[in-house]
């Protein structure tokens, strides 16, 4: 969310900003709030004015029923003034609830117009205009064919999406056996490889209020991926970003304490609306799955730095598992309204000879930061807003797909990455059961 202050003062630049995400359907609301906010700044004026004077008459009201002991004429001056505080009461209070009304406004709209994107995010209506920016490792399209993920995982009696069908419906699945195990493996390793960049392991509430939910997401964001607890202000979480964020509501950070860099374990509960194709079957794109994220909050001029490190932490993960990646930058129609600048990382697929995105980076600078009132104090003491920063990690069982593809041998084997070893019991290769 923006800075009141700052639309107020650069309209032409909050337009612009709106053009370049292609989302010109919002360009009112630039204009509708610098209106609201002017006639909630005047009745907040006008409301001062009269608690100033309903000062000043009560002290009228004191000296004028003083002087009227000594002469009763003066109490009917007194009865015009009471008259003067009870109509000036009442338009306190008209006041007050038009106030509290056009704040509502004003925050209704301030949540969807966008955040101002980094000048240098590229520009485009949709994901199709997304920049491939570098590769890493060779892509390989085997000589041998490579089953379709969930068949691939049944020769190992890996998954039954059939019972879970019938238990849960469409959208969840059951792992077993080297797969489940080879799953955990990888959530195992990404917990470790952030540790020993430095980060503090954590894993937090799996659901949270919908303040939070507000603070941290846009409302399209909310309503496409939440599930909401029946009867309870509670939501269950879309990722550990949600939570992990929400956990400095209200919080004024001590300068040394930043930057926070954080890495949390959760399962993650996402509606997934939409009809999808073929490929974003199986567990591709499901409800229910578990992620280990990365989260930074730190000082506004250390922001940049931290989204080049967490992109190359990933880029550096899953090349340590044998997996060719790529890096995408998102281009301005392809941003969520809160995020800065943001970019994929995609694993690449033999079978389906293209690359398909395991990790998404987002810098956010202070957007959530602003909504949440995460706060700390500069050397100045002057208090300022955090940045905040978000990346997967690895969340399985999608990335799975990517290291059985990748790793498949000819004979239907699958190697084991050797930074997986200690993690499986010191298994080197996973064998078909038929």
């Amino acid at each position: 969310m923006l800075d009141i202050r700052f639309v107020r003062e650069n309209p032409e630049i909050v337009k612009e900003n709106i053009k370049k995400k292609f989302q010109d359907e919002k360009l009112p609301l630039v204009d509708e709030v610098i209106e609201l906010d002017a006639q909630r700044r005047a009745a907040i004026a006008e409301a001062d004015q009269l608690r100033s004077a309903r000062n000043a008459l009560s002290k009228k009201i004191g000296m004028l029923m003083g002087q009227a002991k000594k002469d009763p004429s003066k109490l009917e001056e007194v009865e015009a003034v009471k008259k003067e505080v009870t109509a000036d009461a009442q338009r306190l209070e008209e006041l007050e609830k038009l106030e509290a009304h056009l704040e509502e406004e004003v925050h209704k709209r301030m949540l969807v117009i966008p955040q101002i994107i980094d000048e240098s995010v590229p520009l485009g209506p949709d994901d199709s205009c997304n920049v491939e920016v570098q590769r890493f490792g060779e892509a390989v399209v085997p000589d041998y064919p490579i089953p379709y993920h969930v068949d691939l995982m049944e020769t190992f009696d890996g998954i039954d999406m059939d019972a879970a069908g019938r238990v849960s419906g469409n959208g969840f699945y059951y792992l077993l056996g080297d797969i489940a195990r080879l799953h955990e493996a990888v959530l195992a390793y990404g917990r470790d490889f952030m540790i020993d960049k430095g980060f503090t392991y954590c894993i937090p509430p799996f659901m949270i209020h919908g303040n939070v939910v507000e603070g941290v997401m846009s409302q399209t964001d909310m309503d496409g991926m939440m599930y909401k607890i029946e009867g309870e202000d509670l939501y269950l979480i879309g990722t550990s970003e949600h939570s992990m964020i929400g956990r400095f509501i209200d919080q004024i950070l001590p300068n040394e304490k930043l930057p926070q860099t954080l890495t949390s374990y959760s399962p993650c509960f996402r509606k997934e609306k939409g009809a999808h194709g073929i490929e974003e079957r199986g567990v591709y794109r499901i409800h229910q799955f578990e992620k280990q994220e990365m989260i930074v909050v730190c000082k506004p001029e250390d922001s940049k730095a931290w989204y080049e490190k967490l992109w190359s932490f990933s880029v550096e993960l899953f090349r340590n598992l044998d997996i060719p990646v790529r890096q995408l930058e998102c281009c301005s129609g392809d941003l969520a309204d809160l995020k800065v600048k943001s970019c994929d990382i995609e694993a690449w697929s033999p079978r389906q000879q293209k690359y398909f995105e395991v990790c998404s980076c987002s810098n956010l600078g202070d957007a959530q930061a602003r909504r949440l009132r995460i706060r700390y104090k500069d050397e100045n003491g002057k208090m300022q807003l955090c940045h905040t920063l978000n990346n997967t990690c690895v969340a399985p069982p999608r990335m799975l797909i990517a290291l059985l593809e990748n790793n498949l041998q000819a004979d239907g084997t699958v190697k084991v990455p050797e930074v997986l070893w200690p993690y499986m019991g010191g298994t080197k290769v996973l064998t078909p059961k038929h």
